[in-house]
């Protein structure tokens, strides 16, 4: 039986994919054939193309004696052992080299041996190797760049990769050093059609053979010119120019592709995997924050830290900025194994010689955290252990009784007990005159904390710090967005008028950082969240960024309010008052205090009630220890008008 044997055998890819194209030495020789046709030129221009005075003996002598100083030139300048479709702006520098070498070798061979034995006259020798100088280094290099760029044709057809055709935001280096990355690398499949500026002195004039355009041109370059993408640094997007550009291309329908800036390049490359979606949390950050990094360093550096909740958004977070202060001790407390692992997992990857104890435990069970405490004896203590899931605590509010209010008392008691010098603890927006039990259970947290300041005996300083809304934080409206996005939707919104504060996780836990250095005892700080964004805009925002379209596309269904929810979210009372700090970005609350007799009994009393587990009985108590705490869209708003 004949066997038929197929082969994928393509030639020319395989050329293609071969590490090396080009034996070095058969470079060499056509580095050679360039020095000598250049040479030729530049004879020929030199003598004004006067081929009847032209004395072909002499000019062919001339001609080999140069290619032969060339030759051992360009063999130890290595010009042929590089790989041409890698040939960049060193190489070009080292072309220059050489041919200068080369020509000033020429010249004192020719005055050494006698311009007689070599047979030009000297001022028509100099004004040829003048010129030959240019020619050949301009020969030398369109030779590399033709090679480069006819690889980099090859290998994109071969790949069958779709290719995307982009423009590029910005005029600067930044954005040429981004063109000449992506046009040296075949794996990223990007064609570079121009780069668009807001920079009026740059409109219409090239760089790297691409033009300038302006913003308003932008309708027209998507259509003539198929534009797909944008490609944008991710630093400070919340530059107004940048704005205007990304808002432009989510309404023309142009993706928007971030890119880090140059300088965070991975060994000053730039990879496939750097070039990013632009994601909605993008969109959200504001101006970077600066912080006393000295301060918060001389605070931490050389201590035993602890952090509760140490595995949640918040925890996990004040760990690894913890840790990069370089602290004596860092304990990870926290009760959900896994995610105490991952995090345990992440930080000895990044920070393998740093000290840390990791510890399972539930900060409601006061033995287990008694004996925490007297192992490892912490000085300052970061407590972010809490359930904050508004619904969900609606409908358990023994749970958070437990451990927002029972789980803040142990810890706060035995940072006293075992005289902790700092404890900072994480509370939020919903603490402000609370509508549910979740932000209830975090304002009795806050006043039996707060209280503690009052106790004579007592050597810890207790810093409470309030902020809203963090963007990425488990369970948050964004990844649940996007996930009802992946599923085709419809986008789920309580409220067509429903509005949060926002915050990037690692901004939030700076400020709480920095706040935990200016507290002296008492204070509950409040962070600058920026503006209130509308849910309702967030979710067409990511709609749009999807490149979907809604009503078409992708549908917005209203539930309406859930238990306990608020259609606005508060930073502060209107009976409280704010007192600047050292920090634009930080205010100091001025609440009403508790004496530390009355909220330690009110407290006691609470988590005694708790043990029964009726949550009317609970929820009652929590109303007689906060009057502002009236429920909304509750099932407990039945208590306020009995109470």
């Amino acid at each position: 039986m004949k066997k038929i044997f197929t082969t994928n055998y393509n030639p020319l890819r395989d050329f293609v994919r071969n590490d090396r194209h080009i034996h070095p030495y058969l470079i060499l020789l056509l580095d050679v054939l360039i020095v000598f046709v250049s040479f030729t030129l530049s004879y020929l221009i030199a003598g004004g193309f006067g081929f009847s005075q032209m004395d072909f003996f002499e000019y062919l002598w001339a001609a080999g004696c140069f290619c032969l100083i060339a030759f051992p030139v360009i063999y130890f300048a290595r010009l042929h052992t590089g790989l041409l479709r890698y040939s960049n702006t060193v190489d070009l520098f080292h072309i220059f080299a050489a041919t200068l070498s080369f020509s000033f070798l020429f010249l004192a061979f020719y005055y050494g041996a006698g311009y007689r034995w070599v047979g030009l006259e000297p001022k028509f020798l100099l004004l040829v190797l003048l010129i030959n100088f240019f020619i050949a280094s301009t020969l030398l290099i369109a030779f590399r760049l033709l090679a480069k760029a006819t690889y980099l044709i090859l290998s994109r057809r071969i790949s069958r990769k779709t290719i995307h055709r982009v423009l590029i935001f910005g005029s600067d280096q930044n954005a040429v050093l981004v063109k000449q990355a992506l046009s040296n690398d075949p794996e990223i499949n990007y064609v570079v059609e121009g780069f668009v500026s807001t920079d009026r002195s740059m409109l219409n004039s090239y760089l790297e053979q691409k033009k300038v355009y302006h913003i308003k041109d932008l309708p027209k370059l998507k259509k003539d010119k198929k534009i797909e993408e944008m490609l944008i640094t991710n630093e400070n997007l919340d530059a107004k120019d940048k704005r205007i550009v990304i808002e432009r291309c989510i309404r023309l329908g142009i993706k928007v592709l971030t890119i880090p800036p140059v300088k965070n390049w991975l060994s000053g490359k730039l990879t496939k995997k750097q070039i990013q979606k632009l994601k909605i949390e993008d969109l959200l950050q504001r101006k970077p924050i600066v912080i006393d990094q000295k301060k918060v360093k001389e605070d931490l550096q050389g201590r035993r830290v602890l952090v509760t909740g140490a595995a949640g958004s918040i925890g996990s977070e004040i760990v690894r900025q913890v840790i990069s202060y370089n602290p004596s001790l860092l304990i990870l407390c926290d009760h959900a194994e896994s995610p105490l692992h991952d995090i345990q997992l992440a930080v000895q990857d990044q920070f393998p010689d740093a000290k840390m104890e990791v510890v399972l435990a539930d900060v409601s069970n006061y033995d287990r955290m008694y004996k925490l405490f007297n192992v490892c004896r912490p000085e300052i203590v970061y407590h972010a252990a809490a359930y904050k899931h508004v619904p969900l605590i609606e409908n358990n509010p023994f749970e958070a009784i437990s451990v927002n209010v029972g789980g803040t008392k142990n810890i706060a008691d035995l940072s006293v007990h075992f005289k902790v010098d700092k404890f900072v603890m994480v509370s939020t927006d919903k603490a402000v005159n609370p509508t549910n039990v979740m932000g209830a259970s975090k304002r009795l947290a806050e006043i039996y904390t707060q209280s503690l300041n009052g106790v004579s005996s007592s050597k810890t300083r207790f810093i409470t710090t309030r902020f809203g809304n963090v963007l990425g934080s488990n369970g948050s409206v964004i990844p649940r967005f996007r996930a009802q996005i992946k599923k085709g939707g419809p986008i789920t919104v309580t409220h067509p008028e429903i509005t949060r504060y926002f915050m990037t996780i690692p901004e939030a836990v700076q400020l709480v950082l920095e706040a935990g250095t200016m507290g002296q005892g008492g204070e509950i700080y409040v962070f600058d969240m920026g503006k209130p964004v509308k849910i309702v805009d967030l979710a067409k925002q990511m709609i749009r960024l999807a490149g979907l379209e809604e009503g078409k596309d992708m549908d917005i269904v209203y539930t309406g309010l859930r238990p306990g929810e608020k259609l606005y979210e508060e930073l502060l009372s209107s009976s409280e008052t704010t007192l600047p700090t050292h920090h634009h970005k930080i205010s100091i609350a001025k609440v009403r205090e508790y004496a530390y007799e009355e909220a330690s009994a009110s407290i006691d009393e609470l988590l005694e009630i708790n043990k029964h587990h009726d949550n009317a009985e609970v929820v009652q108590k929590m109303k007689q220890i906060i009057p502002e705490f009236l429920s909304k869209n509750s099932v407990y708003e039945e208590l306020d008008k009995t109470g």
